[in-house]
């Protein structure tokens, strides 16, 4: 059999209802990558409009300016995001949820990379009863109000070290660089050790550095963990409005115009500068949204490669 008959009859024809059908799914697939885009576009626009057209709900598909005459024109503006720097405590929320999240992140990470490593050796003392405790933490939970307790006994209420030392062990995450290790040939790990290497040597120098595409993995759980966390601030940050996180903030602004709003629409009287705040703080809500969305979607696609990949090889064994 020839090449080109060969190529012919491995081609395989598509009948009228295969067209329609993958024709079918690519709308499908558009429409809802649509419905999930639009809400960050609508953030957006709104950001860079003029805030008396986005008060007035005229911005929904494409960014206005106002013109001479009062009317929307296409257009965009920047100073919402310019008039962050005078919003009061902004700055200071930026960096704690900045730093929360590096700091959490990294701790995590190691912590993560050293147990992970530990549970797969066999010469660990009490391995299995070790492995077990860990996962069956992953089925309790004791609750909220045990969990404020325990974290008052601690000391950790008002102390910026309560985003850091509770998140540092996360069993799943344990779990899944356990999972990935014993993926990787053990030969590797014996070589080094016949050359003299220790144990923290063989996890420095040898299994971090195979282990990168599932670490990325992990860290990207936790940094987005700790970048939208929002409970923890609230419950634990009452008397240290300087520690409160970016998305508490961001709570606050939504909260107090929340108020405004009902008391307009219960018939109550509010100033003149009651009602600008209140327009003014659906702008801020709008913008600081953006903000706390921004670092997430450019850090996202540099890390989706390992994120498959440590996904899918972490996912061999069981």
């Amino acid at each position: 059999m020839s090449k080109k008959d060969n190529g012919a009859s491995m081609h395989i024809r598509r009948t009228v209802g295969d067209k329609v059908f993958e024709t079918a799914v690519i709308i499908l697939f558009l429409l809802f990558t649509f419905i999930c885009i639009f809400p960050f576009y609508y953030l957006l626009i709104n950001t860079i409009s003029d805030n008396d057209l986005v008060t007035g709900g005229r911005v929904n598909f494409i960014p206005l300016l106002k013109d001479a005459a009062g009317n929307g024109v296409l257009g965009v503006q920047f100073n919402n995001y310019i008039a962050l720097q005078n919003v009061q405590d902004l700055g200071s929320s930026v960096f704690v949820t900045v730093a929360r999240t590096i700091l959490a992140t990294a701790l995590m990470v190691i912590t993560s990379a050293w147990a992970g490593y530990l549970v797969t050796k066999q010469k660990m003392w009490k391995r299995s009863f070790w492995y077990r405790f860990l996962v069956v933490t992953m089925y309790f939970n004791a609750g909220l109000v045990p969990w404020y307790m325990n974290m008052l006994m601690m000391g950790l209420t008002d102390n910026f070290l309560a985003y850091i030392i509770p998140g540092m062990v996360w069993p799943y995450n344990i779990i899944l660089v356990k999972t990935y290790i014993e993926s990787i040939p053990s030969s590797l790990e014996e070589s080094a050790v016949i050359d003299g290497a220790s144990t923290l040597t063989v996890w420095r120098k040898i299994i971090v550095p195979l282990s990168i595409p599932i670490l990325a993995t992990i860290a990207i759980f936790g940094a987005v963990g700790n970048w939208n966390s929002f409970q923890d601030s609230l419950l634990l940050m009452n008397n240290r409005p300087d520690l409160y996180t970016l998305q508490h903030r961001l709570y606050i602004y939504l909260n107090s115009s929340s108020n405004l709003g009902a008391m307009m629409s219960q018939g109550g009287t509010v100033s003149e500068q009651a009602a600008a705040s209140m327009l003014n703080q659906r702008v801020i809500q709008y913008t600081v949204s953006m903000v706390s969305i921004i670092p997430i979607l450019l850090v996202y696609p540099f890390m989706q490669r390992f994120f498959v990949k440590g996904i899918m090889l972490g996912a061999v064994k069981g």
